[in-house]
C-alpha cells in the first residue's frame, strides 16, 4: 500500500512537469502551427538567467521572474529575427529551422554559462511531507509545481476562450491572408505568441530545474516527455496538455516502480504509438472543423 502511494504521488508530481513543458507546446502550436524543437533549450537559456541573478545575490523570486521576462523577450525576438524570415510556404522549413536553432542555443549556454552541472535552488522543500512515522512522497516543491501549471492552464483558457487577443492569435496561426485582410496584424500576433510559449516554456525549465542540477542538456529528456504528453491530450488543447501530462507520468512512474526504469522510454514510446494509431489528434481533440 506505501508503495503503491508512494508511486502515485510521484507520478502526479512528474506528470504535471511534463504537462508544464506540453503547454510550452500547445501554446506554440495553437498561436503560430509550428511544433517548436527549440523550446527546450530557449527554457535552458532563461533558467541559467535566472541562476546568473541568483548567485549575484538576489532573491530566488527575482531570478524567478527576470527568468520569465527573458523569455518573453527571447521568444518575441526569435521569431521576429529568425522565424520570420524562413519561407513559410512550406510548412516544414519553420520545423526544420527549430531544429537548427536547437543546436545553436545548447552550444551558446555551453559557451556563455559553460558544461559543467550546477546546483539550482528550490523556493519550498524538496523532502517529502511527514505524517508521523510517514514521509509522502510529496514535497513543498512538488505542490508549488501543481499550483503553477494549473495557474498557467487557467491563463491560457482564459486567453484563447474569452479574450480578442486570443481570438486574433487563433485566427492568425489558422489563416493568416483571411486575417490581414480583416485587420488582424499577423505579424504582431505571431511574435506575441512565440513570446507567450517561450514564457511558459521559461517556467516549466524552472519547475523541472528547481532543487536539482543544472546543465546546457538538462532539459533535454524533457522535449520527448513533453512532446508525449502534448500529443496524448491533443497539441490544440491546453486542458489535454496537463491531463497528457498527468496519464504520462502516472503510467511512467508505475513503469519505473514496478518494471524498472530501463523500461521508461519504451513505455513513452508505446504510449505515443497507440495514440497515434488509436486518437491521432489526441484524446482532447476535437472535431476536424475548426473554429476561431
Amino acid at each position: 500500500m506505501q508503495q503503491l502511494l508512494t508511486t502515485t504521488l510521484s507520478g502526479i508530481t512528474l506528470g504535471f512537469v511534463y504537462a508544464a513543458f506540453a503547454l510550452a507546446l500547445v501554446m506554440i502550436w495553437r498561436s503560430t502551427r509550428i511544433v517548436n524543437f527549440a523550446q527546450a533549450p530557449m527554457a535552458m537559456l532563461t533558467t541559467y538567467v535566472a541562476l546568473t541573478v541568483i548567485d549575484a545575490g538576489y532573491s530566488y523570486w527575482i531570478g524567478f521572474a527576470a527568468a520569465l521576462v527573458a523569455g518573453f523577450v527571447l521568444g518575441a525576438a526569435v521569431e521576429w529575427l529568425v522565424v520570420r524570415r524562413v519561407d513559410s510556404t512550406v510548412e516544414i522549413n519553420p520545423v526544420i529551422l527549430t531544429l537548427g536553432l536547437f543546436i545553436v542555443f545548447h552550444s551558446v549556454a555551453a559557451l556563455v554559462f559553460g558544461s559543467q552541472f550546477r546546483s539550482f535552488p528550490a523556493p519550498f522543500g524538496v523532502r517529502g511531507f511527514e505524517v508521523g512515522d510517514t514521509t509522502i512522497a510529496l514535497t513543498g516543491f512538488g505542490v508549488f509545481t501543481i499550483l503553477a501549471v494549473l495557474a498557467v492552464l487557467g491563463l491560457l483558457l482564459l486567453l484563447f476562450r474569452f479574450t480578442d487577443v486570443g481570438l486574433r492569435m487563433r485566427a492568425s496561426a489558422f489563416n493568416a491572408e483571411v486575417s490581414r485582410l480583416l485587420g488582424v496584424r499577423v505579424g504582431r500576433m505571431l511574435s506575441l505568441g512565440w513570446a507567450l510559449a517561450a514564457l511558459v516554456g521559461s517556467l516549466s525549465g524552472l519547475l523541472i530545474a528547481g532543487g536539482g542540477l543544472v546543465h546546457p542538456s538538462y532539459m533535454d529528456p524533457v522535449v520527448v516527455y513533453g512532446f508525449v504528453a502534448a500529443v496524448l491530450g491533443g497539441l490544440d488543447s491546453p486542458m489535454g496538455a496537463v491531463a497528457g501530462g498527468l496519464l504520462l507520468g502516472l503510467c511512467l512512474s508505475f513503469v519505473s516502480g514496478y518494471l524498472g526504469s530501463e523500461l521508461v522510454a519504451m513505455a513513452a514510446l508505446l504510449v505515443l504509438v497507440a495514440v497515434l494509431l488509436v486518437r491521432p489528434g489526441g484524446l482532447f481533440a476535437s472535431t476536424v472543423q475548426r473554429r476561431v
